[in-house]
């Protein structure tokens, strides 16, 4: 009985041997299988570095402001009589906005009209008399400073009563109106804004390091949502003190604003040529893998297995950037004119992967794309 549980035993272990030996020349096969299996290549799509050139540009983030723009206010206080403008139309300089009751000041301006004229009679009638050496010079002279008095007590309503028609101070477009029939106006309420429109300004800011590139009179171009085409304006002016928290300085450039298409507080994009044309190598804005330590391209080249078998694959490039224009980004340091770089596909790429190059279909690399609404 011993004998055989010993036999039955050692058929076991004899078992599990033979086993434990063909798992391990299976797993080792299978080892060797995937060391020697290659993964298929991508598909990529891909350009021909080229050199251009490109002017050296800076941009900006700006606003829209008005040459001249105010709301205009009452000057005295008053009951509204009447209003002759409407909402959002141009007006001429002068012309009159709203008209303030002057029913009282009309009144005292008859009074000291009368006023006015008695004291040029007695002034006639008394410098008569003093030539007939009847009076004295000192009555004369009282009655010349009594007529004086009275001219200019009209004149200060007259004034009261122009104040009180409420003009338009220069040639603009109007907003919306702030006050209504027969309401009471304090001195100082606002009556209606009023902006010039054309030419316009446009504000912005440039970091210190760019002030020496700005120079007055320099070319501007001025995109914004409300505008088919780039504006074209020039610097007027740029700021003496820099802004001690950014570091900026505040530039204005003056544009031809025809139509209003731009308005006072719009938000626009501005773009100043800084300096003479730069010699840079273009490339689709979808080539460049974008990374907090740096950005990269993919250029193709020629490559070998370590068994010596060539195929095409890629190298990981970090470049530098420069300006973007349209669809195309320019690289000024990392590549050589001519480098075949990967412009689709780059995100599913590492350093040697194999590719193959299908460029049946590209993507945009337009300087000027025009993409319809969707």
């Amino acid at each position: 009985m011993t004998r055989r549980m010993w036999l039955m035993l050692m058929a076991v272990v004899a078992g599990v041997g033979v086993l434990g030996v063909f798992k391990v020349l299976q797993v080792q096969a299978m080892i060797a299988q995937a060391s020697s299996f290659q993964p298929p290549p991508e598909a990529v799509t891909t350009i021909k570095a080229r050199p251009d050139q490109w002017p050296a540009t800076l941009g900006a983030i700006g606003t829209v402001e008005a040459v001249r723009g105010v709301t205009v206010s009452a000057d005295l206080p008053g009951v509204v009589e009447a209003i002759l403008f409407e909402s959002g139309r141009n007006v001429r300089e002068g012309e009159i906005l709203v008209r303030l009751d002057t029913r009282q000041e009309q009144a005292q301006l008859a009074a000291a009209e009368a006023q006015r004229d008695l004291a040029k009679i007695n002034l006639d009638r008394t410098r008569g008399l003093v030539e007939q050496g009847i009076l004295a010079q000192a009555e004369l002279d009282q009655k010349t400073a009594e007529h004086r008095q009275a001219e200019a007590r009209v004149g200060e309503i007259e004034a009261t009563i122009a104040r009180k028609q409420i003009r338009a101070p220069f040639t603009g477009v109007l907003g919306i109106r702030q006050v209504n029939l027969g309401q009471y106006l304090q001195g100082g309420a606002p009556v209606v804004p009023l902006q010039s429109l054309d030419p316009i300004h446009v504000n912005f800011s440039v970091p210190q390091q760019q002030v020496g590139a700005m120079k007055v009179g320099g070319e501007v171009q001025v995109t914004a949502e409300s505008l088919g085409d780039p504006a074209m304006g020039r610097i007027t002016a740029i700021d003496s003190v820099i802004d001690e928290a950014t570091r900026n300085v505040q530039v204005q450039a003056t544009l031809d604003n025809p139509g209003g298409r731009l308005r006072p507080g719009m938000f626009i994009e501005a773009r100043v040529r800084t300096g003479a044309t730069a010699g840079i190598l273009v490339l689709p804005a979808s080539a460049i893998s974008y990374a907090p330590y740096g950005d990269s391209v993919f250029v193709v080249s020629d490559m070998k297995r370590p068994d010596g078998t060539a195929y095409e694959g890629v190298r990981q490039q970090f470049v530098k950037l420069g300006a973007t224009r349209g669809d195309q980004v320019a690289v000024v340091a990392g590549l050589q004119p001519g480098d075949e770089v990967v412009t689709s596909g780059a995100f599913k790429l590492r350093n040697g992967a194999a590719v193959l190059v299908d460029n049946s279909v590209q993507p945009g690399n337009s300087a000027a794309p025009k993409p319809e609404d969707s």
